[in-house]
Formats: C-alpha cells, sequence, structure tokens
C-alpha cells in the first residue's frame, strides 16, 4: 500500500596606514557606508509601504529608486574589480590567495543574481509588473519558490514542495523535491511509477487527499493495477461517486491515508526536515536525503525483522 502526501563588507583601512596598491585592492571600491544606506533605505521603505495613499506610493518608489541606483553602482564597481583581478591589473598577497579567489567566486556567482533582483524590482515597482519570470526570493536560496496552498493563515510561503510516499510501517518509500510549485495532481504519476520502480509491481491500495484527485489519475492507477483506489473527489458528489466514497474500503483507505500527517509531523519537528541548514539546492536535497534517511533507520528498528 502507498498513501501520499506533500510537505512541503570589507572595512576601511586605518587612516594611517597606507595600503600598497600592487597587491591589495583600493579603498573606494568597497565602501562600509553602503551598508548604512542599504539599511536606511529599507527603513524608509517599510515605512512608505505602510502608506496606501499617493504621497506614500511616491515615497516608495523614491526610496526604490534611491536603493536602486546604489546597488547598481556597488554591481559596478565589484563587476571592476573582477575585471582587474582577470587582466592581472590586481593581484594578492601569497598569503591571502585563497580568500581572494573564494571571495573571487564569490562574487561570479551572486553578481548575476543581483542584476536579476534589480530586473524584477524595476518591473515590479516602476512597471507594476508583478508576474516577473523566473523570480528570484533569496540571493541565498536561489532555488526557493512561493508556495500557495490556499490555507487562510499562511496564503503564501517560501521553500520548496517535498512530496513523501509512505508504505506500511510508517516506512518512507519515496520523496520527491518538486521544481516548482507543482499541483497535487501533477504528483500522482511519480509517486505510482516510483514504487512500480522499487517494489516491481503496483501497490495494492494507494491513497492520498483531495488535491490529487482527478478522473486522469483514477484511470492512470486503474491501468497501472492499483486494485483500491482511495481519492476523494472534490465538488458536489454524483450518486454513483457518492456510494463509491461511502463504502467500507474507501473510508478505511481514507482513515489509513490520514496517517500520513503526523509522519509529516514527525519528519518536520524530530527529524528536521522543516528548515533545511545545508546551503544551495544540492545542499537543500541533500537535507531532505538525510531526514528520510534517519527517520526510515528509526521505523524499520521499530518494526522489527519480521
Amino acid at each position: 500500500m502507498i498513501r501520499c502526501a506533500k510537505i512541503f563588507p570589507s572595512r576601511r583601512p586605518h587612516p594611517t596606514k597606507q595600503p600598497d596598491k600592487t597587491h591589495t585592492f583600493p579603498t573606494n571600491y568597497f565602501d562600509a557606508n553602503s551598508t548604512k544606506q542599504c539599511g536606511a533605505l529599507q527603513l524608509e521603505i517599510a515605512r512608505a509601504a505602510r502608506l496606501l495613499n499617493e504621497a506614500g506610493q511616491q515615497r516608495l518608489k523614491k526610496s526604490y529608486g534611491r536603493l536602486l541606483r546604489l546597488t547598481r553602482a556597488v554591481t559596478s564597481q565589484a563587476r571592476a574589480v573582477l575585471a582587474r583581478l582577470s587582466s592581472g591589473e590586481l593581484s594578492a598577497r601569497p598569503d591571502a590567495m585563497l580568500r581572494v579567489l573564494r571571495q573571487q567566486n564569490s562574487l561570479r556567482h551572486y553578481l548575476p543574481l543581483v542584476e536579476r533582483v534589480i530586473a524584477q524590482t524595476q518591473a515590479r515597482v516602476f512597471q507594476a509588473q508583478s508576474h516577473y519570470p523566473e523570480k528570484i526570493l533569496s540571493l541565498f536560496e536561489a532555488h526557493s519558490v512561493v508556495i500557495r496552498k490556499g490555507k487562510p493563515h499562511k496564503p503564501n510561503e517560501f521553500g520548496r514542495l517535498v512530496r513523501i510516499d509512505e508504505v506500511e510501517n510508517g516506512i518512507v518509500s519515496g520523496y520527491e523535491v518538486a521544481a516548482g510549485n507543482r499541483a497535487d495532481q501533477q504528483q500522482w504519476a511519480p509517486a505510482l511509477e516510483h514504487h512500480v520502480g522499487i517494489f516491481g509491481r503496483a501497490p495494492r491500495l494507494a491513497a492520498a487527499d483531495r488535491g490529487y484527485w482527478s478522473a486522469h489519475n483514477e484511470r492512470l492507477a486503474a491501468e497501472m493495477g492499483v486494485e483500491q483506489i482511495v481519492l476523494p473527489a472534490r465538488g458536489p458528489l454524483s450518486a454513483q461517486r457518492a456510494v463509491r466514497q461511502k463504502k467500507r474500503w474507501f473510508r478505511r483507505g481514507q482513515a489509513w491515508r490520514a496517517g500520513i500527517e503526523p509522519r509529516i509531523a514527525t519528519l518536520k519537528h524530530r527529524f528536521g526536515m522543516q528548515r533545511a541548514f545545508y546551503k544551495g539546492e544540492a545542499g537543500f536535497q541533500r537535507h531532505v536525503a538525510f531526514c528520510v534517511l534517519a527517520h526510515n533507520l528509526v521505523a524499520m528498528s521499530r518494526a522489527g525483522p519480521g
């Protein structure tokens, strides 16, 4: 049996010390005041966003414009540093070579992301274009997406969707980190295919919540050989459908599927899946895998050899 669910600056040198310009970066490339200016502009933007009148919107655009100009200036300075490093005009001291290489790689990674953030901010604030393609929500976790599941208390969540497949004895047989805000209906077929790939046959019973339901998904499961398909339909039920969903095997399947909810809570709060501390998309995938592995080791030890 299988049941599915979703989880879902460098400081200025001392004034008395003159840096050797053949081995260190000029001080005008990184201004510590930029951080203070960004903080002040963020405060101005937060205050202006609370005002819903025309004057507040003008203040918001003015503050965003200053922040964009400052960001573009810092970005231009960083690109100039990279260009001078590549041409050999700037060189690092031998004892600082590894640190400079790390910072150089960091700039090459973040500069394209910052430029995309500048473009999407320009489109959203000044062109009223809220649906920007490939929107970046975090510079440090650029793979994060907006998750909208229709929850009144959480209309928007940020992170990644994780599909969890569970079999008997509370063992997680499969998982998948969705690429975007994928609908639940699109995750039914991959879950069944993954189960067949592991066990060599379709499950006798497959259950999920009503978000997975569609006529196509039910036909697909029947074609794959699933005997009992427990997918509650949405909307008004026909007389035939109502009779089907009141049958004992269907109601037992629904009760068994409800066990995935405490399983999700256990993965989140006992095994750390609520928040990933590894960096990047590969780190996120690794964190989810380790959480599932640790959970399965505990579940198998409790199940015993039988």
